[in-house]
């Protein structure tokens, strides 16, 4: 049985969109972003809410459009459960905590549920390292920030603090 199909049947007591996620969300997303912004570390891409973008709403993400927060709360649900429930359909370790699947999701969140499906994190909180896939969320096998950096206009890869202070606080919301 799929860690999602214990989710949807309640076999497991994991929640989605958890108040704890949805406030982490907001501590990293931005609370009350409800003007559309062109996000500069993803190289203009339009935002709104709490990282809501083109890639995940269901309605047009424009640069310079207002949000209701009665629309944000409703996208954010959307976009965060589906995406929650993609992250289950690859984690196969059904003894995560609450926080340790929130974790996840926000790196899923942010880098897309792919992306955390395929991270050395995932592959060893799978195999039941979870310790080990936590620390993993902010630091390499060789010691170095993971997750942390971006492609600049000429081609460089960046290191940039903020990046790596979410991937910090999400390796010790995993832990806990």
């Amino acid at each position: 049985m799929s860690l999602r199909h214990k989710i949807l049947t309640g076999a497991v007591a994991l929640m989605l969109a958890s108040p704890g996620l949805m406030a982490f969300l907001g501590k990293w997303e931005g609370e009350g972003q409800n003007l559309v912004y062109a996000d500069q570390l993803a190289r203009g891409l339009p935002t709104v809410c709490k990282g809501i973008t083109r890639h995940t709403s269901p309605y047009p993400v424009v640069v310079g459009d207002y949000w209701s927060p009665a629309r944000c709360a409703e996208v954010e649900q959307l976009v965060v459960e589906r995406g929650q429930l993609g992250l289950a359909d690859c984690l196969t370790n059904a003894r995560v905590s609450q926080n340790t699947f929130d974790a996840l999701s926000s790196h899923g969140h942010h880098f897309g549920t792919p992306s955390t499906c395929a991270s050395r994190a995932l592959a060893l909180i799978n195999a039941g390292r979870i310790a080990e896939g936590c620390r993993a969320l902010a630091w390499g096998a060789d010691g170095r920030p993971v997750w942390a950096y971006v492609t600049d206009a000429k081609g460089n890869k960046v290191f940039v603090r903020g990046l790596h202070a979410r991937q910090l606080d999400e390796a010790r919301l995993c832990a806990q």
